[in-house]
């Protein structure tokens, strides 16, 4: 079987706004390289005639430009990310579920779009960028907050909060204490997975090699439906790989993460015209944008959506907390039609 080869760029924590530069091709979670690892690891990459090198950044925030220029074929890039609020209480005063409650505080960022998310709801909730401090943190926003840097940053629930709650544990603290508002949320968009993680490809890259692009997912669904059928030995696997995520925090923040992964790697068309909605108000994005995700690549059968998302939300925010206490693995089951 003749091999073709794919650059990948991996990108752990980074935003970024929509570009027309490169196609969105499916929806994943946070945290998705174990499926990318394991593919890898298992051959599944080498049994569709693949040659796959995977690459990481020195700067997350550079994944849509080395991409988008077309330097390296495919990646990972995060859709919109959420606020992740300070931990309560400390080093002063709390956050409320009103994003109000932020004026007079400092607000980190990783690039500048995040910078221009705050920027947006501070004027969205009759503020200026005067009643904030923007502190640009980079990858390093849990470390800023817990240095007392910053008071709240840009971060995702899995991540940022599992990191702020171990924190907070070590320090006699209740993992209760660290608090996180939805970006979706605060700029009143209803349900939306905004902080999906999201397989990314060139243009120029797509075109040229589709059946290339359709093998790729077709073995990285083969690795996270092992992922699914067994996570505990999938991130033991993966911790084989990559020695450096075999610590007691990345495997909290694995079993929070394992809730998200998608069974189907679809996009969702609701989800997308939220997120270009938004763009468009943010003004990242021209009005005649039109959305470049598709799911013409997954040659598998699609779950139908969900007709519950807000509920679903909801629940999945009470599977989230039980997770967190209890530990393991768990999944909620969508409301889907039959």
């Amino acid at each position: 079987m003749a091999t073709d080869k794919i650059t990948f760029l991996t990108n752990w924590y980074a935003n970024s706004p929509l570009e027309q530069s490169f196609q969105y091709l499916d929806c994943t979670p946070p945290r998705t390289t174990p499926p990318l690892y394991l593919a890898q690891s298992r051959g599944y990459f080498k049994d569709e005639g693949l040659k796959v090198a995977l690459l990481e950044p020195n700067d997350p925030s550079d994944v849509t430009e080395i991409i988008g220029s077309g330097k390296v074929d495919m990646g990972f890039k995060a859709m919109i990310h959420t606020l992740a609020a300070k931990a309560r209480n400390f080093p002063s005063s709390g956050i409320t579920p009103d994003f109000r409650s932020l004026k007079g505080k400092r607000i980190g960022y990783v690039g500048e779009f995040g910078k221009i998310q705050i920027d947006e709801l501070t004027k969205y909730y009759g503020m200026t960028a005067d009643d904030y401090t923007a502190v640009r943190c980079g990858m390093n926003v849990t470390k800023a907050i817990i240095r007392g840097d910053i008071d709240a940053g840009i971060g995702l629930e899995n991540v940022q909060m599992v990191e702020l709650a171990e924190w907070l544990a070590e320090q006699g603290r209740p993992r209760s204490d660290v608090q996180m508002l939805r970006i979706d949320q605060l700029a009143e968009l209803g349900c939306c997975c905004f902080c999906s993680i999201l397989y990314i490809a060139n243009d120029a890259f797509i075109a040229a090699n589709p059946e290339k692009v359709a093998k790729f997912m077709k073995a990285v669904k083969r690795a996270t439906d092992d992922v699914l059928a067994n996570p505990a030995a999938a991130y033991e696997e993966y911790i084989d790989v990559k020695p450096i995520m075999g610590t007691p925090v990345n495997r909290k923040i694995f079993e929070r993460s394992y809730a998200y992964f998608s069974r189907d790697l679809k996009n969702v068309q609701r989800d997308w015209q939220k997120v270009t909605n938004y763009g468009k108000r943010l003004g990242i994005l021209d009005e005649d944008f039109v959305s470049n995700y598709t799911n013409q690549f997954l040659s598998w059968t699609l779950d139908a959506d969900s007709t519950d998302p807000t509920g679903d939300q909801k629940r999945m925010a009470q599977l989230q907390e039980k997770v967190a206490e209890e530990g393991g693995f768990k999944r909620l089951e969508v409301s889907s039609a039959a």
